[in-house]
């Protein structure tokens, strides 16, 4: 019982690391975005093709530049792929009875 609620509170941290990872990378890649289409603006660029081309230029210009972070991202999502998996196989396990359930 103390292993599935240390389990589940190291995986609530791991949880919250991985949104935070996620929204800092996003919110990073949009303002890139922003930046990028801002600069084109100000050359008199229209905002539209400024946009779309700074779309294209941010995708993997974000790739070198915030690699480190994306790498975090990664790293959370195939962890939490994994933790998944595990938890998906214990339960087929369970309900084809080749395992006894925990008591307690």
């Amino acid at each position: 019982m103390q292993e599935q609620q240390q389990s589940g509170t190291a995986s609530q941290g791991a949880k919250s690391t991985l949104a935070r990872d996620i929204a800092l990378y996003t919110v990073a890649r949009f303002a890139m975005v922003i930046a990028v289409a801002a600069l084109l603006m100000l050359a008199k660029v229209p905002a539209l093709v400024a946009l779309a081309v700074s779309v294209v230029v941010v995708m993997p210009l974000s790739l070198l530049v915030f690699g480190k972070l994306r790498r975090r991202v990664a790293i959370g999502m195939a962890e939490r792929g994994a933790e998944r998996k595990a938890r998906r196989e214990e339960l087929l396990s369970q309900l084809r009875g080749d395992r006894a359930a925990d008591a307690g």
